[in-house]
């Protein structure tokens, strides 16, 4: 006998969210998938930077102060992202989120180039202390972000509980990152469409997937126009100007993280992000500044 497909959805994180299972009926699909939601909950309530009493908001009001203490959960996360800022060149930075003060996403204005100049100096994850049991900014003012990364490794985190509970047939999707935890129930795979990053009701391509991982970034989720040019929510550390070469990044992997990741630093990565997901081995579909598109596929 083949189950059915159940969907779940909930927000989460600023996003739109599923969990879409297979199992013997409704109420068995939505207990078995509050248990997943209840872990992106506590993802959520421990490290978003709008609670007072996250582990975030503590390490960022003790800048300049003194030391945090990391429980291992915490000291994991501070290790992924010094791997990436390593692995980047520096452009996967997760103290560039004070950049954010200067950036106004909901109004058409630049930022005033002194703001940026105020901001530039706390940025810089080389600054930051830490040794696996605590972690600490060195000048009031700084501040660290998980957003780059924080999505996608709840994303794996709530299909880690669903696998455990013996779920064989589903995704987690939250606000276009997604998770496979294996094939429909007919063993098809899900047939995913990749967003037309200049028409939201079309694609570009549509990539079947039975399991791993699909996480996109691009420059049409959070963007201004001024005088005719975008300007994007992804925001290179070093200037703190949006960056501008790509128009979206896709990226299959085993893990959410891995791909969104792997989304992020090439567009940050600008021209030299081809290369750099190349080097990956993983595949990917990327749509430049001129629309012209690059893939590679598994």
């Amino acid at each position: 006998m083949v189950a059915d497909l159940y969907t779940v959805s909930f927000a989460a994180m600023g996003s739109r969210c599923e969990v879409r299972i297979a199992a013997p009926d409704g109420d068995a699909a939505r207990h078995i998938a509050m248990h997943a939601i209840d872990e992106v909950r506590r993802i959520e309530q421990k490290y978003s930077r709008y609670r007072d009493d996250s582990v975030v908001s503590r390490i960022n009001a003790a800048a300049g102060k003194h030391a945090v203490a990391c429980d291992e959960e915490t000291a994991s996360l501070l290790a992924y992202a010094d791997r990436l800022h390593a692995t980047s060149d520096g452009r996967f930075d997760i103290t560039s989120g004070v950049l954010r003060k200067a950036w106004d996403f909901r109004n058409a204005v630049l930022p005033q180039t002194s703001a940026l100049r105020d901001l530039l100096p706390l940025v810089g994850w080389d600054k930051v202390l830490h040794n696996g049991a605590s972690v600490f900014l060195p000048l009031q003012g700084m501040e660290l972000d998980f957003g780059g990364f924080g999505k996608e490794y709840v994303v794996d985190r709530a299909a880690e509980v669903l696998a455990v509970m013996g779920v064989r047939h589903g995704y987690v999707n939250l606000g276009g990152d997604m998770r496979f935890l294996g094939p429909r129930p007919d063993g098809a795979a899900w047939d995913i469409g990749i967003q037309d990053p200049r028409d939201i009701s079309a694609t570009v391509a549509s990539i079947p997937i039975s399991r791993g991982a699909l996480a996109t970034s691009g420059d049409y989720e959070r963007f201004i126009e001024v005088d005719g040019r975008r300007y994007c929510h992804v925001l290179d550390p070093r200037s703190g100007m949006p960056v501008s070469y790509w128009r979206s990044v896709s990226v299959l992997a085993p893990l959410a993280i891995t791909a969104g990741s792997c989304t992020t630093t090439a567009m940050l990565l600008e021209e030299d992000g081809r290369d750099f997901l190349e080097r990956s081995g993983l595949s990917y579909l990327a749509i430049d500044h001129d629309g012209r598109i690059f893939r590679r596929t598994p």
